[in-house]
């Protein structure tokens, strides 16, 4: 994982971090790394998050993801929670059931929506939605 752009991103991201740890459980395996030689920050993962947090509720652009456990049960309340934000850049939903994915995939707001994997798109497609992105990014209808 490379660098974060700058000093004030390195601040923004580790700020992110520092406010989801006081609530919630972090996975770290360090850290932040110096930045001497660039703007470095571990991955992190966080856990025990709350719909209400900052760190669910806000774009991080950095290497942070709330990992959120759900029941297949209710398909409607895991989809009203992941919609429960006014940004809608990308989302990735990660299980073993793919009829269920879908199904989650199909109600999600956002311009991108991954199953099982992370940041592959065609750069043909439209890109961003909501109060992500600068719009209707890439494809032929910009």
């Amino acid at each position: 994982m490379g660098p974060l752009v700058s000093d004030e991103q390195y601040r923004r991201v580790v700020g992110y971090i520092e406010s989801g740890i006081e609530e919630a459980r972090r996975w770290q395996p360090a850290a932040h790394l110096r930045r001497e030689r660039g703007w470095f920050v571990r991955p992190t993962v966080l856990t025990n998050t709350n719909p209400r947090m900052k760190v669910v509720q806000e774009e991080i652009f950095g290497p942070v993801v709330c990992a959120v456990p759900f029941s297949d049960r209710d398909v409607d309340a895991i989809v009203k929670r992941a919609n429960d934000t006014i940004y809608g850049l990308a989302a990735s939903v990660w299980t073993q059931n793919l009829s269920l994915a879908h199904k989650v995939a199909r109600g999600l707001r956002a311009g991108t929506v991954w199953v099982n994997c992370h940041n592959v798109f065609d750069a043909s497609l439209l890109l961003a939605v909501q109060a992500s992105g600068w719009g209707r990014e890439m494809g032929e209808e910009v």
